[in-house]
C-alpha cells in the first residue's frame, strides 16, 4: 500500500514542449507586471547582444587563414597554428614578460594610489577645500589620452620642463622616451596620475557606507585617527578593493596599448611591446587578421584562467568573490 501511493503522489514528468510552454507564460506574465522595467534595460541588452555578443562569431578567423575575398566560412581552416606559431615565435617572451612586468608595476603603484587618495580626502574636515580637491583630482580623467600624451612629450623632451630640473640637478639632458629602461617609469607615472582621481570615487562610495556609529564608539575608547583607519576603514572597504582586485587580475595582460601605441617607439620596442601593440600592428598595420585575433584570443584565455585563479583565491582567503 505504501508503495502505491508513493507512486500515486509522485509528480508527472513533463515534456520538453510543456516546460517551454509554461516557461513562456510565465515570461509573458512577468513582462505584463513589469513592462517598464524591461523597457528600460532592453536597450543594455541590445548594445551588449550587437557590439559584444554578436562580433563572437568572427572570433573564428583565429582559426582560419581569412581572406576578404572568401569570406569567414569560406577561408580554409588551419586550427591552432597562428596559436603555435605565436608561441615558438621569438616575440612570445618578451611580449609576455613586458606585459606581465607592466601590470605587476600597475598593481604595486596604481591599484593602491585611488584608495590611499580616498582615504586622504575623507579625512578632509573642510568641505569647501574637500569639493575642491576632489574636483582638481577629477580632472585629467576627463583629458584626451592624445591630449595628455602629447603633453607628457613636450615634458620629457630634450628642452622641456623634466630635462630642465635634471640640467639644475647638474645632471645631463637625455631623450627620455627614446631609453628602453625608463619607458615603464614614465608609462606607470603617467597612468597613474589619470586614473588615481576617477578610481577614488568608488572607494568614497564605499567609505560612506560605513557606520558612523562605529567611529564614535572608537573615540570614545580613546582611538586616533590612524587606529580608527586601521581598524574601521579599512575593513569597512576590504570587499570593495578584493572584488576590484579580483577584476583587475582578469585583465592582467591587457595593459593600455593606446598609451603604449602612443608612447613608444622601435628603440623602446623591447620593454615597452605588449600583446595588444603587436596585434596592432600585426593585424591593422600588416593586415594579418588571422594571425592577430589569435594572439588576441589567446591574450584572453590567459586573462579569463588568471580572474577564475584570482575569485577562487579570494573565496578561499577571505571568503569574498565575484560568484
Amino acid at each position: 500500500m505504501a508503495k502505491f501511493v508513493a507512486v500515486a503522489v509522485r509528480p508527472e514528468k513533463k515534456s520538453i514542449s510543456e516546460t517551454l510552454k509554461e516557461f513562456l507564460q510565465l515570461m509573458k506574465k512577468d513582462f505584463k507586471r513589469n513592462k517598464y522595467a524591461y523597457l528600460m534595460v532592453a536597450p543594455v541588452v541590445a548594445f551588449y547582444l550587437i557590439f559584444h555578443y554578436w562580433p563572437m562569431y568572427g572570433a573564428q578567423i583565429a582559426f582560419r587563414n581569412f581572406s576578404p575575398m572568401l569570406g569567414i566560412t569560406g577561408s580554409p581552416w588551419v586550427g591552432l597554428e597562428h596559436i603555435i606559431s605565436f608561441v615558438e615565435s621569438h616575440y612570445f617572451w618578451r611580449l609576455i614578460r613586458n606585459g606581465l612586468l607592466l601590470n605587476i608595476y600597475e598593481l604595486i603603484f596604481g591599484f593602491p594610489a585611488p584608495i590611499i587618495l580616498a582615504l586622504l580626502i575623507n579625512e578632509l574636515r573642510n568641505k569647501t577645500f574637500k569639493r575642491f580637491g576632489q574636483t582638481i583630482v577629477y580632472l585629467p580623467h576627463f583629458i584626451s589620452l592624445v591630449v595628455v600624451v602629447g603633453l607628457l612629450r613636450d615634458f620629457v623632451s630634450l628642452d622641456g620642463i623634466v630635462n630642465d630640473f635634471l640640467y639644475l640637478l647638474g645632471m645631463e639632458r637625455i631623450v627620455i622616451l627614446q631609453r628602453p629602461e625608463l619607458f615603464r617609469t614614465v608609462f606607470i607615472s603617467s597612468l597613474v596620475w589619470q586614473s588615481m582621481g576617477w578610481g577614488s570615487i568608488i572607494f568614497l562610495a564605499a567609505l560612506s557606507g560605513i557606520d558612523p556609529q562605529l567611529y564614535e564608539a572608537a573615540t570614545i575608547d580613546g582611538c586616533g585617527r590612524f587606529k580608527k583607519m586601521w581598524y574601521i576603514t579599512l575593513p569597512g572597504i576590504m570587499p570593495t578593493i578584493v572584488i576590484l582586485l579580483i577584476l583587475r587580475m582578469g585583465s592582467m595582460f591587457d595593459v593600455g596599448f593606446e598609451r603604449i601605441i602612443l608612447l613608444y617607439n622601435p628603440l623602446t620596442f623591447e620593454t615597452a611591446d605588449v600583446i595588444g601593440s603587436f596585434v596592432f600592428r600585426r593585424g591593422i598595420l600588416e593586415f594579418n587578421w588571422s594571425y592577430s585575433a589569435a594572439v588576441g584570443l589567446f591574450n584572453s584565455g590567459i586573462n579569463f584562467a588568471l580572474i577564475l585563479m584570482a575569485n577562487w583565491l579570494s573565496r578561499r582567503v577571505n571568503e569574498t568573490s565575484l560568484w
